[in-house]
């Protein structure tokens, strides 16, 4: 009897993933025990989490190749990753939410984007934590490493993932593909993408490796003569006696061995999120039922990690229960990446000028089904692997860079780019008129393109959405609605629809960045195995972007107050300058900021269509004036913080400020 009972605990017993242990390796007190709010004084922790993963779970089984991983003597998959956890000392104080933010590319955001912090991987010093916006509202901070190839620089976030191999011990081999678009004439190129670890290249002789050259995305490739190039001596690299000239588009084909098992890493952000929400970490001193809701956060290549995160199935724990209870997913476009496939390059993205065809603008696009008429696939999101009991709350919130230079429309429209899509009633998106990919600092520099870089600063609202996230999954209270371009408003348009004024040495885009229907292979969507490289491509997407006012500035979204009451046009786009790249593409995730003329003379001088800032104010006060009701507007609807609001005015106020000591602008006549 006493055996059949353990027999009968074991088959009842689930299948699931633990974290094995939790080893820290630094705890200290956050600024020297400074208190925030009513949250109280805060710690600082770092070290390593440990996972064990049984194949035989479901919620494993949607990991790509973890039946090729070794296993212990369990039959468990093992790996760990570096974790950074800013907690109040005493949960009991705190608001009861986890707020993880998936690194991007090893690094810490989170409290440079909402606390207006210096950008550190190492936050200990006051400028780190900026005003202490997020302290003071009482989350407990979390980093967790899920990327395994990250740049090898100091407190870089990494997983350490197991590889690959057939049953027989025999190594995996496949396609890789690398390509790269030098500035200036170069001899050798990294294999990588920005710095990351390469693949190396399993047989240098390899016939299959192909090196090719082309002048722009969608141009015909010439294959260079394997003679006049060569791998580098640890084979992760390539180099080429006459070199690679600038402005040019190579790329290299080869075979590689023995892929990390890349999905491990999503696994690793579930387990973790689970462990602290349903369980306890005494390392850490999180005690069970102290952190009660979690809220993901990922911006641009974490953005599209979230939304991988979610087409595949992850937010479902091994107990299956519900992971993450909201996610904000800033600067995704309708975009997901190379997270979960053999041979992932989970750095690269898709812009105008850099990493060509990766599998990230791929179909779906939309949370919920639909149909592609073309290839007869019926897919969604949230639809994909998942039930919806584990859907998440989602903040979708995209720039105006992301409709120009990624392709964000399909996101909230049909395929076919006719009608707009109702959304969930999970889910929430909107689109920060105006803005570039990350606002630039001020005074704007001119960096890669034409114009100055786009400053304007929507973070502000940001931190409001934050803030109604985590009232909307603790007590249900509605966030704001969604703000977004809409094709029956004529809002989304295609770009010959565009109406944007003629300001002089000003060149608007002759097109925006699209997604064409690429096939990886036959078993890229079931397996997430890459065959066919290049993927072969057909039909494009449609794909629209916002309408713009007389001034240039977009008609539709959340419209901060600086675009409301403009001293410039603020764009998602910037032409690349000539020392930077071609001048016809645009620059990647740079938007334009180009002031109005200060007078009337200035501006008849220059030809300039816009109105003058003279013309528009009366003088500081009454544009000041006008920048406070614009605030206080947004705030009552939800979309900024009345305590923000203050500090909006004064930001307004030094940027009026620098304009007006300027001597002039002449766009793009003042690049150089």
């Amino acid at each position: 009897m006493f055996k059949r009972l353990i027999l009968i605990l074991l088959v009842a017993a689930p299948l699931r993933a633990e974290v094995v242990r939790i080893e820290v390796n630094s705890r200290a007190d956050v600024l020297a025990g400074k208190s925030f709010g009513t949250a109280g004084p805060y710690e600082r922790l770092s070290g390593k989490i440990y996972f064990a993963v049984d194949p035989r779970n479901s919620a494993n089984q949607i990991v790509t190749d973890i039946d090729k991983a070794p296993k212990n003597a369990s039959g468990k998959v093992e790996f760990s990753s570096d974790f950074f956890i800013i907690k109040p000392k005493d949960l009991t104080r705190g608001n009861g939410s986890v707020l993880y933010e998936v690194s991007n590319r090893g690094n810490k955001g989170m409290l440079g984007f909402f606390d207006f912090a210096s950008a550190s991987t190492d936050p200990q010093n006051a400028q780190d934590f900026g005003d202490g916006f997020l302290l003071e509202q009482g989350f407990t901070l979390l980093w967790v490493g899920w990327q395994f190839d990250v740049p090898n620089r100091d407190n870089a976030l990494r997983a350490y993932l197991p590889v690959a191999r057939e049953p027989d011990g025999r190594p995996i081999r496949g396609p890789v593909r690398s390509d790269f678009e030098p500035v200036d004439k170069i001899f050798e190129a990294s294999l990588a993408d920005r710095g990351h670890m390469a693949y190396a290249v399993a047989d240098p002789k390899d016939p299959a490796n192909v090196l090719t050259v082309r002048d722009s995305g969608d141009g015909p490739r010439r294959t260079i003569p394997r003679n006049q190039w060569e791998f580098t001596g640890d084979g992760r690299g390539v180099r080429m006696g006459s070199g690679f000239e600038p402005k040019k588009i190579y790329e290299v084909v080869f075979k590689s061995q023995d892929p990390p098992i890349a999905g491990l890493g999503l696994a690793g952000v579930r387990d973790t999120i689970s462990q602290l929400k349903y369980g306890s970490a005494a390392e850490l001193s999180i005690s069970a039922g102290a952190l009660k809701h979690a809220i993901a956060f990922g911006a641009s290549q974490s953005a599209r990690f979230l939304r991988t995160y979610l087409y595949d199935g992850f937010n479902e724990d091994e107990s299956h229960r519900k992971v993450f209870d909201g996610m904000m997913i800033e600067r995704a476009a309708a975009a997901r990446g190379s997270f979960n496939i053999r041979f992932a390059q989970p750095s690269r993205d898709g812009d105008p000028w850099a990493n060509f065809l990766y599998p990230v603008n791929v179909f779906p696009f939309s949370d919920a089904e639909q149909l592609d008429p073309e290839t007869g696939r019926r897919d969604g999101l949230l639809t994909h692997r998942m039930k919806e009991q584990f859907w998440p709350k989602i903040m979708y919130t995209n720039s105006s860079y992301e409709y120009w230079g990624r392709v964000a429309s399909p996101l909230h429209t049909t395929i076919d780019g006719k009608e707009d899509l109702s959304l969930p009633p999970n889910v929430r998106a909107y689109l920060f008129a105006g803005a570039q990919h990350g606002p630039s600092p001020f005074p704007p520099p001119r960096t890669v393109g034409q114009q100055m870089s786009n400053p304007l600063e929507y973070r502000w609202s940001m931190r409001k959405l934050l803030v109604s996230m985590n009232q909307w999954i603790a007590d249900g209270t509605e966030p704001p609605p969604s703000a977004l371009p809409r094709i029956s408003d004529g809002t989304l348009i295609a770009r010959d629809k565009l109406t944007f004024p003629k300001i002089p040495n000003v060149s608007v885009p002759a097109a925006h960045q699209t997604a064409k229907r690429a096939d990886y292979g036959p078993d890229f969507v079931k397996k997430g195995i890459v065959t066919i490289e290049p993927p072969k491509l057909s039909s494009t997407f449609p794909a629209l972007i916002p309408q713009a006012d007389p001034d240039g500035n977009d008609i539709p979204g959340i419209r901060m107050p600086e675009l409301l009451v403009p001293l410039a046009t603020f764009t998602g786009w910037n032409l690349y300058n000539d020392r930077s790249g071609p001048t016809n593409v645009m620059a990647t995730t740079t938007g334009s900021f180009i002031p109005f003329a200060r007078t009337r003379v200035e501006r008849a001088r220059t030809g300039d269509p816009r109105s003058s800032i003279e013309e528009r104010y009366k003088n500081k006060e009454d544009y000041l004036d006008r920048i406070t009701k614009s605030a206080n507007d947004l705030a009552s609807k939800g979309y900024l913080l009345t305590q923000d609001v203050q500090r909006i005015v004064q930001q307004a106020a030094t940027r009026w400020d620098w304009i007006m000591s300027q001597s002039g602008f002449a766009g793009a006549a003042n690049a150089h």
